[in-house]
């Protein structure tokens, strides 16, 4: 059953059966997981937010964990078939594959985005939900470069993080970058950045 069509009382206890995944994933690698918890639902929009629901091509989620922010692009209107979910936790993919059956689900390492999307036509966005701020300023550079290489142009890069600084400089040369307003209902605190090729 599709997770927005699960009654509330199922849905709070989804929620904590998510938590305990995300507990025990973070637990066996944290720099892997990155997060003790998903998404908040505030986090969750506003990152879907930066979607356009009219833009044509797949939508490329990296690391979707157990789908939080994947369900706040359907309630934006991303049809679901147009979704591209890159995770590389294998106990994620199987319940992503469960709650999104329409969705294509990769198992993969997002990092090597190029590969793994491999015959994905250019993407209408993509969204980011890796623990950026974990990995070396090189790799991140690289992640945001060949992201911005199956996209269309001018489709948003759109990656949250839980640092005060953003997870990719604002300077880069040919870039335009905007922020959100932090989000205080998100344990901890987040900030949404948003990446376009000029």
């Amino acid at each position: 059953m599709p997770l927005h069509s699960i009654p509330v009382a199922e849905k709070r206890t989804l929620r904590l059966d998510d938590e305990v995944h995300f507990i025990r994933s973070w637990l066996e690698k944290p720099l892997a997981t990155g997060a003790v918890t998903p998404s908040g639902r505030a986090l969750a929009r506003t990152m879907a937010r930066y979607v356009d629901p009219h833009s044509r091509g797949p939508v490329v989620e990296l690391g979707p964990g157990t789908g939080p922010v994947t369900e706040a692009l359907i309630e934006r209107g991303i049809d679901q078939s147009r979704l591209v979910l890159v995770e590389f936790n294998p106990t994620f993919c199987q319940l992503l594959r469960a709650r999104f059956p329409q969705a294509t689900v990769i198992a993969g390492d997002a990092y090597d985005i190029r590969r793994v999307l491999g015959h994905v036509g250019p993407a209408a966005a993509v969204v980011s939900g890796l623990p950026l701020v974990t990995k070396p300023m090189r790799m991140r550079l690289r992640l945001l470069r060949d992201a911005l290489g199956v996209m269309q142009h001018g489709a948003p890069f759109v990656q949250f993080t839980y640092a005060v600084v953003a997870p990719i400089p604002r300077s880069l040369a040919g870039l335009r970058v905007q922020a959100s307003e932090r989000i205080w209902m998100n344990l901890p605190p987040a900030r949404v950045w948003v990446y376009r090729k000029d």
